[in-house]
């Protein structure tokens, strides 16, 4: 037990990437001084970056995107194709859809801006080794915004492989709190109403992962523990075919499990 402890709390390594010499020292200073992390090296461009992924295979590479001869869009891309255990969370100064969406198109598993605080960086760090996306709620927001401006495609928001929401199951989607059980329950409907089998509560959690909710928060929420939240979030990622709450908010909104946000912050 205390081995698996002794895991857990090895420390990440960290690569970062970043054009500007005197942000790329500061951030290599600050990483320096927060728990749980130890910083390999550092990379001036998208270049040295990939050669020293290489080299050191570290955990997390933080990288900036705008940046001379290969910007950090074309550095995560290749990262991801030749070392796919590395894993990228991109720290920027552009917050814009067009930085945003090619970033995680690109394989980018986390999505900060630089106002971010240490405490923010270290969850999006822990976040991305442990399979999850570290995505701070602000980009979840302009995602979820994206994604209610667009038209849902008839093949549906992975290809042909995923079916397109229908009237039956927009009328038969859930939302966060108490309600999701009793649409699920209510007037004749069953468990076959939500889609690939997920059940009321799977729905109710999942809505709340698209409001962009942490594990606690959500747990806090649905007053249970933060281990049975990750439960649910296991079985129905399992069971919708989705690697990461990136594709859970994807998921969620177009099965309508999950509507637009309206404007200004929630909670």
């Amino acid at each position: 037990m205390s081995g698996a402890g002794e895991a857990e709390r090895s420390p990440a390594r960290v690569l970062v990437v970043d054009d500007q010499t005197v942000v790329r020292e500061g951030i290599v200073i600050l990483l320096g001084l927060l728990p749980g992390i130890e910083v390999i090296g550092s990379a001036a461009d998208g270049l040295e970056a990939v050669r020293l992924v290489a080299e050191h295979a570290p955990d997390v590479v933080l990288m900036d995107l705008r940046m001379p001869r290969c910007d950090g869009v074309e550095a995560t891309r290749r990262i991801r194709a030749d070392h796919p255990d590395t894993q990228v969370v991109v720290l920027t100064t552009f917050g814009d859809d067009d930085s945003l969406f090619p970033a995680l198109q690109a394989g980018a598993r986390g999505y900060l801006t630089k106002d971010a605080g240490g405490e923010e960086i270290v969850r999006a760090i822990e976040d991305v080794r442990s399979g999850e996306a570290g995505l701070s709620p602000q980009v979840q927001r302009r995602l979820l915004e994206r994604l209610a401006a667009a038209p849902a495609k008839a093949s549906g928001p992975y290809g042909s492989s995923a079916p397109a929401p229908t009237a039956a199951s927009s009328a038969s989607s859930v939302s966060s709190g108490p309600s999701a059980d009793r649409r699920a329950a209510g007037a004749g409907g069953t468990a076959e109403a939500l889609p690939d089998g997920l059940t009321a509560r799977e729905a109710e959690v999942l809505a709340l992962v698209a409001e962009g909710l942490s594990n606690t928060e959500i747990a806090r929420r649905l007053h249970v523990s933060t281990a049975t939240v990750k439960t649910h979030i296991n079985n129905l990622f399992a069971k919708t075919g989705v690697r990461d709450r990136a594709q859970a908010v994807r998921y969620a909104f177009h099965h309508g499990i999950a509507g637009p946000l309206g404007p200004g912050p929630r909670g």
